[in-house]
C-alpha cells in the first residue's frame, strides 16, 4: 500500500576512480525492510539524505507513531514510499522490491507471532529472507541485496562448546548443537534468535551470484552490539545493553552477559558506522559476501573501567572471570580492506550511549 506518490529527479553523484563506488543517480530506487526499527531508521534517514528514493516497508501503516517517524525525517517528499509488509507474509515485500536496484533486508522477528503457519521466529526469518530474495529475482531490477545479520552467527566458541578459537573473523560461524546449552542461560530467547539469525544468513549467502548466474550479488552484514543515538522515541534495546553495567535494569545485563559467553568479548559498533557500512556496501562497484560489522571488541571488564573512570557517578556491577580462556583476537578487516573507515571507537560509543539513555530519562 502506498502512501505517497514518488516524482524522481535526476542528478548524478560523481565520485572518484579511487573510491570504487557505482555512479548512483538520484531517484535511485532502493528497499529497506522494517524501516522503523533502530537500525533501518537510521538507514532511511541517511539514504535520503544522499538522495536515494526509498521504499520503507513497516508492518502496519494505521500506526500514527511509527508511520510520523518516517514522516518526520529530512527529504521526505518525493523521495519516500511507504509499504506495509510483515515478515510473517513474505509475498508482501514484492511491491515495495518492485522497480529499486538495492534491498536492505533489515527486518527480523524478535518475538513469535503465534497462530501463524510458522513454528518459531527461525521458520519466519527463513520464509521471509527466502520470500525477499525471490521477489529480488522476480522483478528483475534488483543488484544487490544487503542483508543486516548479526555477530551472534560468528561465535569463535569450538563446536563442542569447550572453549575458544584463537580469533574472531567471517570463517567463524556458531555451533548450533547441544554442547552450547549453557551459553543460552536457560533462556530460550536467546537461543532462538541465535538460530534464527544464524541459519538466515547462511541461507541469505547461498543465493549469492554463483548460484543465481550473476543475477544477484549478495552481501551480508553481521553487526556487532549497536550503540549511539537514535531516531526512536525510547531507549534502543542494543543501546541499553551496551550500558547495562550502569543500568538498574537486570534484562539488559542479562544480555551482556549472554553475548559475552557467545562471543568470548563484546564486538561494539555505532550506529552511524552500521548504517555507512550498508551504503558502502551498496555504493561499491562489486561487493559479495559476508563481512563482520564492528569497530571494537572488548571485554565486560573493559567496559567496566571505562564507567568506572569516566563516569564515576554511576555504581558500575562487578564483574568476575568465568573460567573459560578469553584472549580472543578481532582480526576480521575484509570490510575495511575494501576500504571502508569506522568513525567511533568504543569509548566514542558507549559515551554516546549514555548521552541517549539520558535523553530518554534512563539513566
Amino acid at each position: 500500500m502506498q502512501i505517497c506518490v514518488v516524482v524522481c529527479e535526476v542528478f548524478v553523484y560523481q565520485y572518484r576512480d579511487s573510491d570504487k563506488r557505482i555512479v548512483m543517480e538520484k531517484g535511485c530506487k532502493v528497499c529497506v525492510t522494517g524501516a522503523t526499527g533502530y537500525i533501518a531508521s537510521w538507514l532511511v534517514k541517511k539514504l535520503l539524505a544522499k538522495g536515494y528514493t526509498v521504499h520503507a516497508t513497516l508492518r502496519d501503516l494505521q500506526n500514527e507513531s511509527k508511520v510520523g517517524l518516517l514522516k518526520s525525517l529530512p527529504q521526505t517528499q518525493g523521495q519516500l514510499v511507504l509499504f506495509e509488509a510483515n515478515i510473517y507474509s513474505p509475498t508482501d515485500f514484492e511491491a515495495a522490491i518492485q522497480g529499486c536496484e538495492y534491498v536492505f533486508h533489515v527486518a527480523t522477528p524478535l518475538t513469535h507471532e503465534s497462530g501463524t503457519q510458522y513454528r518459531d521466529t527461525t521458520e519466519a526469518a527463513l520464509a521471509g529472507s527466502k520470500g525477499i530474495v525471490m521477489s529480488c529475482l522476480r522483478v528483475g531490477t534488483v543488484r544487490r541485496l544487503i542483508y543486516t545479520a548479526s555477530v551472534v552467527s560468528a561465535s569463535p566458541l569450538k563446536e563442542d562448546g569447550s572453549g575458544f578459537k584463537d580469533a574472531m573473523d567471517e570463517t567463524c560461524w556458531t555451533p548450533l548443537n547441544d554442547s552450547l546449552a549453557y551459553v543460552y542461560l536457560e533462556d530460550p530467547y536467546y537461543k532462538n534468535y541465535t538460530y534464527s539469525k544464524t541459519l538466515t544468513e547462511k541461507h541469505m549467502l547461498s543465493y549469492g551470484s554463483d548460484k543465481n548466474g550473476g543475477a544477484l550479488e549478495v552481501v551480508t552484514l553481521p553487526c556487532g552490539l549497536v550503540g549511539g543515538d537514535t531516531l526512536q522515541s525510547f531507549t534502543p534495546t542494543s543501546g541499553a545493553v551496551c550500558i547495562a553495567l550502569i543500568m538498574q535494569d537486570e534484562w539488559p545485563y542479562k544480555s551482556l552477559k549472554f553475548l559475552e559467553k557467545l562471543l568470548g568479548k563484546i564486538p561494539l559498533v555505532h550506529i552511524d558506522d552500521v548504517c555507512e557500512a550498508h551504503i558502502f556496501c551498496m555504493e561499491n562497484t562489486s561487493i559479495n559476501g559476508r563481512f563482520l560489522c564492528a569497530s571494537s571488541y572488548i571485554s565486560l571488564q573493559e567496559m567496566a573501567n571505562h564507567f568506572a573512570l569516566h563516569h564515576p557517578e554511576f555504581n558500575v556491577k562487578k564483574e568476575n572471570a568465568d573460567g573459560l580462556e578469553k584472549d580472543i583476537k578481532w582480526v576480521s578487516t575484509k570490510l575495511c580492506d575494501k576500504g571502508f573507515v569506522y568513525k567511533y571507537d568504543a569509548k566514542m560509543i558507549l559515551d554516546d550511549c549514555i548521552k541517549c539513555a539520558k535523553r530518554m530519562g534512563d539513566l
